[in-house]
């Protein structure tokens, strides 16, 4: 019974200091903005779309693409494992992303922090850098497939392209660069591969697999070259890092 007395002011405080699910504040200059509840509503909302967003928005997808495709080349189906693929992948993609994220944080983060930007002037002022990242990966063909599918307008410049349309076209782009580093790669161990099984079918060694034969030729002539140091350099030469 003392319990319920002395939990009634502090209900009946509650329900007179709600927090308001939405608040409309107009700026004098005539913008809006909204409560922090909603913009945090918002921000918990879009960090789902954040993997997406690494993967079709970022230098990843080409990545992770050369890094299957070599290790494809090398006849090494599980090594290097799928998470250190993919760690490498992220943390080379953070490397090579910096720039652009640097940017993000100097006109759009930190103007939001100390106030002078409302969410949606951040949000869009944040897009910028990600758009002229993805303008200079991609190639006009594939920007002018994507406008010709969806029926827009021409578009008078590549910036005023418009994310619906830049987006598919930089990962259909990413693609595209990715095989092709992806067949420069294969060629040196198909070679080692034609070679072995030239000499196996010369010998009559025919019931031994050419792979298992190559297989440590390969992995030797990529240790000899510094393999990874060339490809990861290749990938971030490729972006312009």
């Amino acid at each position: 019974m003392a319990a319920g007395v002395l939990l009634l002011p502090v209900s009946g405080l509650a329900q007179e200091a709600g927090i308001p699910a939405v608040t409309l504040t107009t700026e004098p200059d005539g913008g809006q903005s909204y409560s922090v509840t909603l913009q945090i509503l918002a921000l918990m909302t879009a960090l789902s779309f954040l993997p997406a967003a690494v993967m079709m928005m970022t230098s990843f997808t080409r990545i992770i693409i050369v890094f299957a495709i070599l290790r494809q080349a090398l006849g090494l189906q599980q090594t290097p494992s799928n998470q250190i693929l993919v760690g490498l992948a992220i943390f080379l993609t953070f490397f090579i992303m910096s720039p652009v994220l640097e940017r993000v944080n100097q006109q759009a983060i930190q103007p939001y922090l100390d106030a002078q930007l409302t969410p949606l002037e951040a949000l869009q002022t944040a897009s910028e850098p990600f758009r002229a990242f993805m303008l200079e990966q991609t190639r006009e063909d594939d920007i002018a497939l994507f406008v010709r599918i969806s029926g827009a307008e021409q578009l008078e410049s590549p910036e005023t392209v418009p994310f619906n349309i830049l987006v598919p076209a930089f990962v259909t782009s990413e693609l595209k660069t990715a095989f092709q580093i992806g067949f420069m790669l294969f060629i040196p161990f198909l070679i080692i591969d034609i070679v072995v099984a030239s000499v196996l079918m010369a010998m009559g060694m025919m019931m031994l697999s050419p792979v298992i034969i190559s297989l440590p030729f390969k992995i030797m002539l990529f240790v000899l070259v510094d393999g990874w140091s060339m490809v990861i350099g290749t990938i971030a030469a490729s972006f312009g890092t």
